[in-house]
């Protein structure tokens, strides 16, 4: 991401495409995905390799207000934890996934879609784990992920384009 200037270049990102049913082209079209991450820069990692968590002023700076700006938004992936947390807690049908445990959020997607408002006058959050490697053992576990929602994450990926 450094040397190319764009987020998801790498294999979390393949995967990312991949679960979303899409290619690079439809994925960095600006016009069609908004790809905003939670800090605006890489927060470095911790001495095990981990990333660290992103850096809370930049979230508090730069979300709400560039979400204010997007205001045709049918679908808004909510990648990893911190993405959950940050755009759920205010959600009046939805805060309680901010409290749980990623993997409960995940689990519970169904419930996503029967608080979605028919009007579209909200968009449709879908969480999602963060597409790392560092998840490869849940995906092999629960292979429902995989059987059961990202065919349904595709179509509504595909409505919104």
């Amino acid at each position: 991401m450094h040397l190319s200037g764009k987020p998801f270049t790498d294999a979390s990102g393949d995967r990312l495409r991949e679960w979303m049913g899409v290619d690079d082209t439809i994925f960095y079209d600006t016009k069609k995905i908004a790809i905003v991450p939670m800090g605006f820069c890489f927060p470095g990692q911790t001495p095990k390799g981990a990333d660290l968590p992103p850096r809370r002023e930049c979230a508090a700076h730069w979300h709400d207000g560039l979400f204010s700006l997007l205001t045709k938004l049918d679908l808004v992936l909510l990648v990893g934890k911190y993405a959950i947390t940050y755009h759920l807690k205010g959600h009046d049908n939805l805060s309680n996934f901010a409290k749980q445990p990623l993997y409960e959020t995940v689990e519970n997607y169904k419930s996503f879609f029967s608080v979605n408002d028919a009007s579209k006058a909200t968009p449709l959050y879908l969480p999602l784990p963060h597409p790392s490697w560092r998840n490869n053992h849940w995906l092999k576990k629960n292979l429902w992920f995989e059987e059961e929602y990202l065919p349904l994450l595709r179509k509504e990926v595909h409505k919104s384009l």
